[in-house]
């Protein structure tokens, strides 16, 4: 996987190449990064060729002055040698300076990955890593870069360790975990953004001169732009064309640019945002930046995904729910919101698994007097009015319901009201002399303070060991203000040394707990990174469950995170966040690409509801395995108000596939499904998945169909819709792979003009889901 030779370093995946060199005056000269080349090829045809001084330039050295560091394609740069591009590195070196100039001084590979001291960095034992050791030799600062090599999922990772062995000490103003500089491609760059309930937004602009930044200020990764971007090619779509992905496994605020010259070189770098950072290295200390993930392919968007998800799966997410099936799950939220009670519990557990639910989770309002969200978080005392027999009492009383039990906690939060703010106000994040911001009527926890990670640490331990907890839905409803750590002496460290607090608690409480399985939530998905992922199998999308705003959140992580890892619910309609009416059929439809659950009162459902739950529980555990780690396409359509979304299992035999429309069109035109995924010589038949349709969605146009008029506002018609449902079409098509990815035209759509039982009944806001099968191969 990695070569080196006179110099020269290959670093190859299974599907693509990323090779640099030693320049002679010993800095990293990026060659090439995509698809793979053969191992003898010459790297002169790659190299960004300087023949002749470029006007305006700084020649690096004075016998030679075509060489000069802003016009080259490096692998690391820094400040005041020339290059004036976006650095990675601002350091106030032990000279006084902020002159760094890092040139080679060795290397070595070695098999496996490399751990790091605090923060989490991906597994493999059949990686291989790559360390190039630069110095500043007049300052005697070393910079350790790594890059470890997963040809599996075609990943390569990036991390820098600084070191300082002068008697001076150095102050980090600027550290990120790698930088690239590239050719222009006419890249566009792809951003996820968002904000509460409206998070991963694809967003594509043209990189142009100057800097296109991505970042995070709030504290956390945040749900206002997630730290994954990719920099496509301008002929790039979802199966063809050149995408190049990057990550960074951390959680805190995050920085990720692309810049432009006038020379047509595109420079990305990503690490920890510099904002209000400040970091201090005495001799013989060290400071180690996140690790960055990058990935190439030549698919398309699908391509780069797939390789991340890989990555994810495999390499990533660890412990005992690594590559394991996700429990289908109830949770009280929405159905109960604070006010419940034991009775109500039992109640509603009872009736998830008469449906088939596997996972009951109580969510937030057990504890302490919290009838509302401006109290008692902080406090883990059991609400003995709402429970008045203990959690414990509960936990029993769910798991003897053959179900497992799950329990929402937001550990790193506190309220002013609350018995621990009272007793040590000083845990809380805030400046003394400032009246402290509240949002959502709470402080953080300063996860700076070892008195503060010992309290949660022990607390939460203790109820999920006293209560036998098989799942954890663990909450951040805030960003920070007011940041300030007595623990720390400087307050530049604050940011960075939070996220190294939070990610010590979760690996005390749940490496000891491997059964649990841990789903992180930020107010939805204000904290979907690979940071958390490395604690938390799963992460909660988004606090928005209406199914037309999921296509695009979950469309948007799913480039750059799995299904598996993707929090997807069945809540009611209309929607508590947009008070939008969408048909059961779709919202299921939508949370089966992901891991299931329901958030709502499954005993308020009619009895036509229920059945179509049943149903639709039953059907999910069947594709189970291929909806949650199957190979997943975001397919073509023809038309803006319709998506596709394509799952295939791993030995191409059979998949799931959904069709979305958001809008109805009445202009009736023709409507294709075209698969992805597919062996192209292989047969397979598709078939609609059967769902039921409400006759409620029809109003008084039912009254037409009927041989007695009804009103549509009557309990007559209220009583049927609860009782009777109508069959949406079921279609049937048996083809091989290379005409199936061509397209299957479908049914036409209800369009106004009659009723006949092969239309297919959408309207606005309707969803099919299809199943694909291999037919068995006869011999001759």
């Amino acid at each position: 996987m990695i070569y080196t030779q006179n110099g020269e370093f290959q670093l190859n995946t299974k599907t693509t190449s990323y090779w640099f060199r030693v320049t002679k005056y010993k800095h990293l000269e990026h060659v090439y990064y995509g698809g793979r080349l053969p191992d003898n090829q010459e790297i002169e045809p790659l190299l960004v060729k300087r023949v002749t001084p470029m006007g305006g330039t700084v020649a690096y050295d004075k016998d030679d002055n075509t060489y000069c560091l802003d016009s080259l394609c490096l692998e690391w740069s820094g400040i005041g040698k020339g290059d004036y591009r976006d650095t990675p590195a601002e350091i106030k070196m032990p000279d006084e300076t902020f002159t760094a100039d890092f040139r080679y001084q060795s290397h070595g590979v070695r098999d496996g990955c490399m751990p790091m001291d605090k923060l989490p960095t991906a597994e493999g034992q059949d990686a291989q890593t790559l360390v190039v050791t630069m110095i500043d030799e007049s300052n005697m600062v070393y910079l350790d870069l790594y890059y470890t090599v997963f040809s599996d999922a075609d990943v390569i990772t990036r991390r820098a360790v600084l070191r300082n062995e002068n008697k001076h000490p150095l102050t980090i103003r600027r550290l990120l975990s790698m930088m690239l500089d590239m050719p222009n491609d006419g890249f566009r760059m792809v951003t996820f953004d968002g904000t509460w309930i409206a998070e991963a937004r694809r967003h594509t602009r043209p990189v142009t001169c100057g800097l296109t930044v991505n970042s995070s200020t709030t504290g956390d990764s945040s749900n206002r732009h997630n730290p994954g971007f990719l920099l496509v090619s301008a002929d790039a779509r979802e199966n063809t064309g050149d995408v190049y992905g990057f990550n960074l496994l951390y959680s805190g605020n995050h920085y990720g640019a692309a810049e432009l010259t006038t020379r047509e070189l595109v420079r990305v770098n990503l690490g920890v945002n510099p904002h209000c950072f400040e970091w201090q290295l005495k001799k013989g200390e060290q400071f180690e930046t996140p690790e960055a993930v990058m990935s190439f392919s030549e698919n398309g968007f699908n391509g780069l995904s797939q390789h991340f998800h890989d990555f994810i799966n495999n390499h990533v997410v660890r412990g005992d729910w690594k590559g394991k099936e996700r429990p289908v799950l109830i949770n009280s939220w929405e159905a109960c919101y604070f006010n419940f009670n034991r009775r109500k519990l039992l109640g509603l557990a009872r009736g998830a698994k008469r449906l088939g639910a596997e996972l009951f989770v109580l969510d937030d309002g057990w504890f302490g007097k919290r009838d509302d969200d401006t109290s008692s978080l902080g406090d883990y005392s059991v609400n003995l009015k709402k429970l008045p027999n203990g959690l414990k009492d509960l936990a029993e009383g769910i798991h003897k319901k053959g179900l497992k039990f799950g329990l929402w906690f937001e550990p790193e939060m506190v309220n002013p009201n609350s018995d621990l703010y009272r007793a040590h106000p000083e845990y809380a994040v805030r400046i003394k002399a400032k009246a402290p911001a509240l949002g959502r009527n709470q402080l953080v926890l300063d996860l700076c303070n070892p008195a503060v990670r010992d309290y949660i640490v022990r607390q939460v331990s203790e109820i999920l060991d006293a209560c036998r907890v098989d799942y954890v839905k663990w909450d951040y409803n805030r960003h920070m203000t007011d940041c300030y750590s007595p623990c720390v002496k400087n307050q530049g460290e604050f940011f960075h040394r939070y996220i190294l607090g939070l990610y010590d608690v979760l690996a005390r409480i749940f490496r000891p707990r491997p059964h649990i399985l841990l789903e992180s939530c930020s107010s939805g998905g204000n904290r979907f990174d690979l940071g958390m992922l490395c604690f938390s199998p799963q992460i909660w999308s988004s606090d928005d469950t209406d199914p037309v705003e999921r296509l695009q959140i979950q469309g948007g992580l799913s480039c750059l995170y799995p299904l598996s890892a993707m929090g997807a619910h069945v809540s009611a309609a209309p929607s508590h966040q947009t008070i939008r009416e969408t048909p059961l059929a779709t919202r299921f439809n939508v949370a089966a690409f992901g891991c299931l659950g329901y958030e709502l009162d499954v005993n308020a459902l009619s009895f036509a509801e229920r059945r179509e739950v049943k149903r639709q529980i039953a059907f999910y555990k069947r594709h189970r395995r291929t909806l949650q780690y199957g190979r997943f396409f975001r397919g073509d359509t023809d038309r803006e108000n319709q998506i596709a979304w394509h799952c295939v299992d791993d030995k191409q035999a059979g998949g799931v596939s959904g069709f979305f429309q958001t809008r109805f069109d009445p202009s009736a035109k023709f409507d294709r499904l075209r698969l992805c995924g597919l062996q192209p010589q292989r047969r397979y038949r598709v078939q609609t998945v059967p769902q039921s349709v409400f006759i409620k969605r029809f109003g008084n146009l039912i009254t037409h169909a009927l041989p007695l008029r009804i009103s549509a506002d009557g309990w007559l018609f209220q009583r049927i819709n609860r009782l009777y449902t109508l069959k949406d079409n079921v279609e049937s098509y048996r083809a091989d792979g290379r005409l199936l990815r061509h397209g299957v035209q479908l049914n036409n759509q209800f369009t106004g003009t009659g009723y006949n039982p092969k239309l297919r009944l959408l309207g606005d806001y309707g969803s099919n889901l299809y199943t694909i099968q291999a037919e068995q191969e006869t011999s001759a």
